[in-house]
C-alpha cells in the first residue's frame, strides 16, 4: 500500500488521528479499493470510530494487490507512535508539504515520510501487527430518531459542561426542542450535586426527526474528540439514536471522507423491560436487572473472504440475533467492577458493543463471529 497526502489534507489526517486517540490505544489501518480506513475501539468495547478517506483525498493512492484467495493486507499500530508524528497540528500546516505512507508487509514496517520545507524529510518507521478486520454492528436506517446540526452549535452547547464530566444525556422536549444535561447517578445526593441543563431550539438544527420523549446517555469524552474534528472541518454532524441501551451513531459525510462514531448508551429499567422495535432482528428478553450486560446484542458482522470482497467499506450491517443475558453471582460482579478500565464506562452500566472477526485466508483454523472477540486478534490466531 502506498499513498501520498498533499497540502492541507495532511492536517486533516492529523485531526483524524487526534480524534481516534480519544477512543483506543491501537490504530487499525485497512486499505481498500474504496479508500484508506483508520479505525479504533476502546478497551471496554463501548466505543468504536472509523475514518474512511476516499482515493480523491490523496494525491496518489495505491491500495496494493491481492491474490484470488487473499485479501488486502491490514494491520494495527500503537496509537501513541502514530499520534507522535501528527502531534503538533500547527506545525504540520506551516512546514509539511507532503506526507507519504508506505506499508511494507515483508519488512513488518509502516513508513511515514513528512516532506517539509527547505528540503527536509522526516522518516518514521513504525512496527505493526497483522490483524483481522475490526467492525462494529449498527444500522442508521433502523434508528427511530435523527438529528443534524452544524458542529459549531453542538460545540457551543457542550462547552458549558466541565471537562471532567463523564456522561451527558441528550433528550427531546415539546416543540422539537433538544436538551443536554449532565447525567447524575440515582444514588447521588441531590443537595451535593450540581445539575446543568440547556435547551436548543429546533431552528438551530438543520433537520430534526425524533421520537417524542426519547433520551439517551452516552460518554462525553469520545464525543468531544469527534466534535473537534467536525468543527475544524466545518462539517455538519448527524446523530442517529433509538431507545436507551442501544448504540448512538454519529456520522460525518463529505465527498472524500466518511466518519462513524458508535457509542454504547446507558440502559434504564423502563427500556430494558420493553421489547425493542428497531435495530434488531428479534425481540430481546427482559434482563434480570437494570444493568444486564447484553454483549451479544451488537455482534460484529464479519464476512468471509468472499463476503468481504463484495461488501461495502461502510460499517453498516444487519444486526445479529441477541441471546438472553445470563445472570452472574454477586461475587463475580464485584470482581468485574474492580477490574474496570479507568476512563471508560462500567460495562454493567453501559451495554457494550460486541466485536467479532474471522481468520484471514492462509491462517490455520476456522473461526466464526460468535467465537472471536476483536482484541489481540492476531495473537489469538
Amino acid at each position: 500500500m502506498k499513498c501520498v497526502i498533499a497540502g492541507g489534507n495532511v492536517k486533516v489526517l492529523g485531526r483524524a488521528v487526534h480524534s481516534l486517540s480519544r477512543i483506543g490505544d491501537e490504530l487499525y489501518l485497512e486499505p481498500t479499493e474504496s479508500g484508506l480506513s483508520f479505525r479504533a475501539v476502546n478497551s471496554s468495547r463501548s466505543a468504536f470510530a472509523s475514518f474512511l478517506f476516499a482515493p480523491l483525498f490523496f494525491q496518489l493512492y495505491e491500495p496494493g494487490s491481492a491474490g484470488p484467495d487473499t485479501e488486502l493486507f491490514r494491520c494495527k499500530v500503537h496509537m501513541k507512535s502514530f499520534l507522535g508524528i501528527f502531534r503538533s497540528l500547527p506545525s504540520l500546516e506551516k512546514s509539511v508539504g507532503k506526507c507519504l505512507i508506505l506499508l511494507k508487509p515483508r519488512a513488518s514496517r509502516l513508513v511515514l515520510q513528512l516532506h517539509c520545507k527547505y528540503g527536509v524529510t522526516k522518516t518514521h518507521n513504525l512496527a505493526f501487527q497483522e490483524c483481522e478486520r475490526l467492525q462494529a454492528v449498527f444500522d442508521t436506517q433502523c434508528c427511530a430518531s435523527r438529528l443534524c446540526a452544524p458542529a459549531r452549535v453542538l460545540a457551543e452547547a457542550i462547552v458549558h459542561f466541565p471537562l471532567t464530566l463523564a456522561e451527558v444525556t441528550l433528550g427531546t422536549g415539546p416543540g422539537g426542542k433538544i436538551s443536554l444535561r449532565n447525567y447524575v447517578e440515582d444514588e447521588a445526593e441531590p443537595s451535593k450535586t450540581m445539575l446543568t441543563e440547556l435547551w436548543l431550539a429546533e431552528d438551530e438544527f438543520q433537520s430534526v426527526a425524533v421520537a417524542p420523549g426519547s433520551h439517551i446517555t452516552f460518554c462525553l469524552k469520545e464525543f468531544r474528540g469527534l466534535l473537534s474534528f467536525a468543527e475544524a472541518s466545518n462539517l455538519p454532524l448527524t446523530i442517529h439514536f433509538d431507545e436507551p441501551g442501544r448504540p448512538v451513531i454519529f456520522t460525518l459525510d463529505d465527498t472524500v471522507l466518511e466518519v462513524h462514531l458508535v457509542l454504547a448508551t446507558l440502559s434504564d429499567a423502563e427500556s430494558s423491560s420493553q421489547s425493542p422495535s428497531t435495530n434488531s432482528m428479534s425481540h430481546l428478553p427482559a434482563p434480570s436487572d437494570d444493568f444486564a450486560d447484553d454483549l451479544e446484542s451488537y455482534m460484529a458482522a464479519m464476512e468471509t473472504s468472499e463476503g468481504c470482497s463484495e461488501g461495502l467499506p461502510s460499517p453498516t450491517f444487519s444486526l445479529h440475533v441477541p441471546r438472553p443475558a445470563k445472570s452472574k453471582p454477586e461475587k463475580e460482579e464485584e470482581e468485574e467492577e474492580e477490574g474496570a478500565v479507568p476512563g471508560t464506562p462500567p460495562h454493567k452500566k453501559f451495554r457494550s458493543l460486541f466485536f467479532g472477526s474471522v481468520m484471514t485466508p492462509g491462517r490455520p483454523g476456522p473461526a466464526t463471529t460468535q467465537e472471536v472477540l476483536a482484541e489481540d486478534s492476531d495473537g489469538e490466531s
